[in-house]
């Protein structure tokens, strides 16, 4: 088995015996709808992993959505694939480190979320037996994190300028807007008039424009934007490259990137001059860490992605914005953006700022009674055949 050397690791990465794995399936009521190009949502269907091992319990979030229309992963999809191959690959392995997650699971084909949630969890196990932070293993430099906040589409300008002041009251550094067709010039224009030119805004378009919008896009530039993410599909580096001549805005990549490889790829062509990591996205947040190493080797700032996570996924999320190369506050929100009560303490902002967990492991106690309450399917419990 080839094994994938820890990333920062300043603590001891005690290996670990996974005795079982549960799968958790629980519903939470969104505060306020999230409207983004692919749909709307009302709630969040999360998928828990907790692995059982001979050390103690640990915790991944899977950061799927119910259905396929961000990604080609979804809850249920994830749910059968860690059922079916990936804890029982997990199971027959022995022991394992979470550096050695990746080579244990690569049999099977992309389903990166689901190994994200995987990995993280035998982390977490590890680095609470261990008694290291996330932060601390991750290599974190810093305490607390700068927090941006993404905003969905809104029904119209007037709520979502009621929206967006709500946010800057509440001490956000860096306001994100979603656009799609028809939702791009006017909102951006009223919010830039609402926070003024020095504020920090940028947009996110989830892929939801064609080449054939270039000059549409190009008017973006009037506006002071600091990137806009994700324009056109994933697979089309190329039409990035060319947007990227052709405005003045740097344009970000999102769910292009999808490993380190593509990464400096997409940087080397020029498609690309910040990237919005995601640790779900790219497998987790080991191979984050190393899109974060490849980037701060070729001076291209990063900032962490959300998916609406819990505070399971917060913690690490934080942790991971705490390293050198997060320069750009990222979609770290606090717990309330989302929901009226998290599943771990709630992350509270303070001056715009989130602070890095410090306890062992993700650093955060998983409220069991309320995945209990709020399940939304019976647990699923995985051991060895």
């Amino acid at each position: 088995m080839t094994t994938l050397a820890p990333v920062h690791s300043s603590g001891s990465a005690l290996p670990v015996v996974v005795e079982a794995v549960e799968l958790h399936r629980v519903a939470m009521p969104l505060v306020r709808p999230f409207e983004t190009s692919f749909g709307r949502q009302t709630a969040r269907e999360v998928l828990l992993v907790r692995v059982i091992t001979d050390a103690g319990d640990g915790w991944g979030e899977c950061v799927a959505m119910a259905d396929p229309v961000y990604s080609s992963e979804y809850v249920e999809g994830c749910a059968d694939v860690i059922r079916s191959y990936l804890a029982p690959a997990l199971l027959e392995a022995g022991t394992v480190r979470a550096a050695d997650v990746a080579s244990v699971l690569d049999f099977v084909i992309g389903h990166r979320m689901a190994k994200a949630a995987v990995e993280t969890a035998v982390l977490d196990a590890q680095l609470r037996a261990s008694g290291t932070s996330f932060g601390e293993y991750f290599g974190a430099v810093r305490p607390e994190v700068d927090c941006g906040v993404s905003v969905g589409i809104a029904p119209d300008l007037d709520s979502l300028l009621a929206e967006v002041a709500g946010y800057v009251e509440e001490g956000y550094r860096r306001i994100k807007l979603k656009i799609k067709p028809g939702w791009d010039l006017l909102p951006v224009a009223a919010v830039r008039a609402l926070l003024g030119p020095e504020a920090l805004l940028q947009v996110d378009a989830n892929t939801a424009y064609t080449i054939a919008d270039i000059d549409h896009l190009r008017e973006l530039d009037a506006f002071g934007l600091l990137l806009i993410e994700q324009p056109f599909v994933e697979e089309d580096i190329a039409a990035h490259v060319r947007l990227a001549r052709a405005i003045d805005t740097p344009v970000c990549l999102d769910e292009s990137i999808t490993g380190t490889r593509v990464a400096i790829d997409a940087i080397e062509r020029d498609a690309t001059s910040i990237i919005n990591i995601k640790a779900g996205r790219v497998g987790g947040y080991l191979e984050a860490i190393r899109i974060h190493d490849a980037c701060l080797e070729r001076d291209v700032p990063v900032w962490c992605g959300g998916m609406l996570e819990t505070g399971i996924g917060r913690a690490a999320n934080v942790a991971l914005a705490a390293l050198p190369g997060f320069t750009l506050p990222g979609d770290t929100s606090a717990s309330n953006r989302y929901f009226a009560e998290d599943l771990t303490e709630s992350f509270v902002l303070v001056d715009g700022r989130l602070a890095v967990p410090a306890g062992p492991g993700s650093g955060v106690t998983v409220r069991t009674e309320l995945v209990e309450e709020w399940k939304s399917r019976p647990t699923q419990l995985i051991t060895r055949a």
